[in-house]
Parts: structure tokens; C-alpha cells; sequence
């Protein structure tokens, strides 16, 4: 009988370390051919600035069936809404019987940072001791927690365009430093997260030292980016899908339209970095830059893992 379940269950059976895990196996069999998702369709929500996009993904390993629909309400921050919320369908891929629906607008949170602590461990180097993180809002709480899991860094701070939320964000964590500017925040950093709303660059390629890791997690439409397209341009760029960076990222998309590179300046897909079917950082003075888009199979394996701890537990409400 299939259940429903709400983001308090959803919180209390999906540990982050697992996380991980289980999305670095699930992104190497993505790039491996082992997944069929169409690129999520995204439709304007009648608001300007607002979007719902369906996104269904099948995993052959399980096998994992489902779909999340997810939608972007920016000015939601007003209202004390969330931004990003999320409903995620899961079903049996065997029977096509639905087996769970749930709130996804947790998992959304912590997939993304999850997947970009997969990214870390691959591409960052293994002496990074300093993190920038440009921008203060749940992302940045979450990649924060996820990169405490994998790299511990002596050095951290943050700068965001909204100084009320800097400071909050501050108070929270107390482990990090704020910074005047983006500029302050990012320059010398190991690695810098870019985990904005901005649709125009908040980080310039001069900022950004030699060796850095990059990890730019806003700007998912083809008319936002949050980068210099110098920068990108400058750096080993990865992305979670290659067609989904192609289409959707305008970090990619406008950098190209204005002629800084063509589509093989996407050097791989960070599954199959994972797997040893391409290489990622290829020297200790290289900026690797990672472009997720934020794929459906993600949230489903994701979903799959919720459903098997809350059905052992005990957790969810029956929707028979």
C-alpha cells in the first residue's frame, strides 16, 4: 500500500553520509548509460521569474522508477515561504503501482549539496584547508553540512548580497568568517561554492586562484549565470549532464553564444570522472569548475532510499 510522506519523515530517515554515497553511485551510473531521463521540462509558472519543471528518471539498478515536480518561486523569501518546493512520485518499477509520495523539498536541498561533496572529494585537491562560500541562504547551510562530512577545512567564509542574512547565516554557523565582498570571500580560497539566486556573474575569474575548485550551484536556466565567462572558460569544466549543462546552464550557454568556447569545452560528466572513464583534475595548479543542473535520477534514488528506511521504520501515512 503506497504512503505519504512529509518532510519531518523525510528528515528523520535520510542521514546525509548515506547520501553521499548512494548519489555518487547513482551519478557514475548516469554518465555509464544506466539511467533514462529525458531533460526536465520546464514550463513559466505565470509569474515572472517563476517555474515548474517535471522531472522522471529510471535507474536500472534496484531498479528505481519515479518523478519529482518541483517549483521556483524566488519572491516565496518574502512571504516566508521556501524558494524551492518539491513533490516526489516514487513507483514500483517492476509493477508501475505507485509505492510512495513525499515532499521533496528537503531532499532537493541536500541531494544538491550531497551531490556537490561528491564533486569535492573528485575534483578538489586533497590539501584544500579554505572554503568560499558566495551566498547565505539554505544552500549554503547544506553544502556546509555536506562538506564537513568529506574535507575538513580550517578556513571559512562567506559573503552574501543581503548583509541581515550574512549575519544570521553567521550566527549559525559560528566556524564561519564574514566577508566585506565576494571578492574578500572567494580570493586565495581552496574551494568556492556559488550558491546564489543571482542571473548575472557574482564571481570573477581574477578572484579565483590556481588550483581552485569551483562548485557553481545557482544559475539553472539558459538566461542566468553566476560566473565570469572568463572563468569558465579558464577552467576544467565538469558537469553533472552534459546535455542538461547544453541546454539549461547559462554559465555554458552564453559563454559559447558569445564565442569563449564551443560544447567540447565540457571536458566530462562527473559519473564518469567517478567510474575512471575520463579524468578530472589533471594538475595541482588547474581550477576544476563543477556545473550541476540538478538531475531527476538524483531525487529518485534519493526517494528510494527515503522509502526503504521509512518502510523499515515504521514512518508514513497510508494513502490506501
Amino acid at each position: 500500500m503506497a504512503i505519504w510522506l512529509n518532510e519531518e519523515d523525510v528528515r528523520a530517515v535520510l542521514p546525509l553520509g548515506e547520501l553521499i554515497e548512494c548519489l555518487e553511485r547513482t551519478l557514475a551510473a548516469f554518465s555509464a548509460g544506466q539511467v533514462r531521463q529525458p531533460l526536465r521540462t520546464v514550463i513559466e509558472a505565470g509569474l515572472p521569474g517563476t517555474f515548474f519543471a517535471t522531472m522522471p528518471a529510471f535507474l536500472e539498478a534496484g531498479p528505481v522508477m519515479g518523478a519529482k515536480l518541483v517549483t521556483v518561486f524566488h519572491m516565496n523569501g518574502r512571504k516566508g515561504l521556501p524558494t524551492h518546493q518539491a513533490a516526489i512520485v516514487l513507483l514500483d518499477a517492476m509493477t508501475g503501482s505507485l509505492l510512495a509520495v513525499m515532499d521533496g523539498r528537503y531532499i532537493t536541498e541536500v541531494r544538491t549539496a550531497a551531490a556537490s561533496a561528491v564533486a569535492l572529494r573528485a575534483l578538489g585537491r586533497s590539501g584544500a584547508k579554505s572554503l568560499a562560500l558566495v551566498g547565505s541562504g539554505v544552500q549554503a547551510g547544506s553544502h556546509l553540512a555536506a562538506f564537513a562530512l568529506v574535507r575538513k577545512f580550517d578556513d571559512v567564509r562567506c559573503w552574501s548580497p543581503t548583509e541581515a542574512n550574512l549575519r544570521k547565516f553567521a550566527v549559525a554557523h559560528p566556524e564561519v568568517r564574514m566577508a566585506a565582498s565576494a571578492q574578500e570571500a572567494v580570493r586565495g580560497a581552496d574551494v568556492v561554492v556559488i550558491v546564489t539566486s543571482s542571473v548575472t556573474p557574482v564571481v570573477e575569474s581574477e578572484w579565483v586562484a590556481d588550483g581552485a575548485c569551483v562548485i557553481s550551484v545557482g544559475a539553472c536556466r539558459p538566461t542566468q549565470r553566476e560566473m565570469d565567462p572568463r572563468l569558465v572558460a579558464r577552467g576544467r569544466l565538469i558537469a553533472d549532464s552534459r546535455a542538461a549543462a547544453l541546454t539549461e546552464s547559462g554559465d555554458v550557454v552564453m559563454a559559447m553564444a558569445e564565442g569563449y568556447f564551443g560544447p567540447e569545452h565540457i571536458a566530462a560528466e562527473l559519473g564518469a570522472v567517478l567510474s575512471g572513464a575520463a579524468a578530472g583534475r589533471t594538475s595541482e595548479t588547474e581550477v576544476t569548475i563543477y556545473k550541476p543542473l540538478g538531475i531527476a535520477v538524483e531525487d529518485v534514488a534519493a526517494a528510494q532510499l527515503v522509502y526503504a528506511r521509512a518502510r523499515s521504520g515504521g514512518r508514513g501515512v497510508s494513502l490506501g
